[in-house]
């Protein structure tokens, strides 16, 4: 498929167009047309890697809440320095397939994990992994911005005290940290004030900071936008489009039009199932999958 942009693609959305939903699509319109007219096609098209390295590669996972399946059977490869959007309905299991990639559900008591992860040849549901290490290499944003009660500084450099930082390489990492998450200059005056004086845009740039600090090769996402307001969730998508030169990211977002926007790769969840998964591009325009196409074109959702 032809993934070249045209000019009125190449064209950056209103606001407007960012607040849509797919509840929008007129009824009777057929699905395939009103995708097209949808979709918000970006530069992320362009950097496409058809070809890419796998950086995780999930294969036939079942996830437990005790008794209760939230997972069947789910493979995925999650591809290197590309960004790979996770969609779906509520509940229907985007999030949990998320937290299992660095782990997160390990902390509720009862939950229970079948098939395997591969990440540089080792399984990392293999009861052996260091956890705390997994989370350095795999980094997690959520939902809502979650500063600490600490200084703007302190935040970013958290990590790097843990690890046993110099002083010297944390002061520059923390400067670095700040530019990459494109915050340095709105907050370079005041690093020693409160983080939670920022605004909630800034908050979660100050968390996308802290998390790159400690130099992660992945970067997960729970609807980092989803609290944020039309203005900082452009910069947020911005940034996310940055950081996937050097990191890979997995992002869950309820917004199609933001996953249209930043991600090179698209998976669509389902009743806990992974329904369709392909480029970005081609998910939107040409699903394969019935519920794809009812999903993306608002007829349920």
């Amino acid at each position: 498929m032809d993934t070249r942009l045209n000019k009125s693609q190449e064209a950056a959305s209103s606001d407007s167009d960012r607040s849509r939903t797919a509840n929008d699509v007129t009824a009777g319109t057929p699905a395939t047309e009103a995708i097209k007219r949808r979709v918000v096609e970006t530069t992320t098209a362009k950097y496409l890697n058809r070809e890419p390295d796998i950086k995780i590669h999930v294969k036939n996972v079942n996830f437990y809440y005790g008794v209760k399946q939230a997972l069947y059977d789910v493979t995925l490869p999650i591809a290197e320095l590309q960004v790979t959007a996770l969609i779906g309905p509520s509940g229907c299991g985007k999030t949990t397939f998320l937290r299992t990639l660095n782990r997160m559900n390990d902390l509720i008591p009862g939950t229970r994990i079948e098939g395997e992860a591969m990440m540089d040849g080792r399984n990392i549901y293999d009861p052996a992994v260091d956890v705390v290490s997994l989370r350095e290499r795999i980094g997690m944003i959520f939902q809502r911005p979650n500063p600490f009660r600490k200084s703007i500084f302190d935040n970013v450099a958290y990590g790097l005290h843990v690890q046993k930082k110099r002083r010297h390489v944390i002061q520059e990492t923390v400067e670095r940290s700040l530019k990459e998450a494109a915050l340095w200059d709105e907050v370079k005056d005041r690093l020693k004030a409160p983080a939670l004086g920022l605004s909630g845009g800034q908050q979660q740039r100050l968390c996308i900071a802290r998390a790159v600090a400690v130099r992660p090769e992945v970067i997960l996402m729970d609807e980092p936008c989803s609290a944020l307001d039309p203005i900082a969730t452009q910069k947020i998508e911005e940034l996310i489009t940055e950081l996937s030169k050097d990191y890979t990211i997995v992002i869950v977002t309820h917004n199609m039009q933001q996953a249209a926007r930043v991600s090179h790769y698209t998976g669509f969840f389902l009743n806990g199932r992974l329904i369709e998964y392909a480029p970005t591009t081609e998910l939107f325009e040409h699903p394969t999958k019935k519920e794809t196409e009812g999903y993306i074109s608002g007829r349920f959702g």
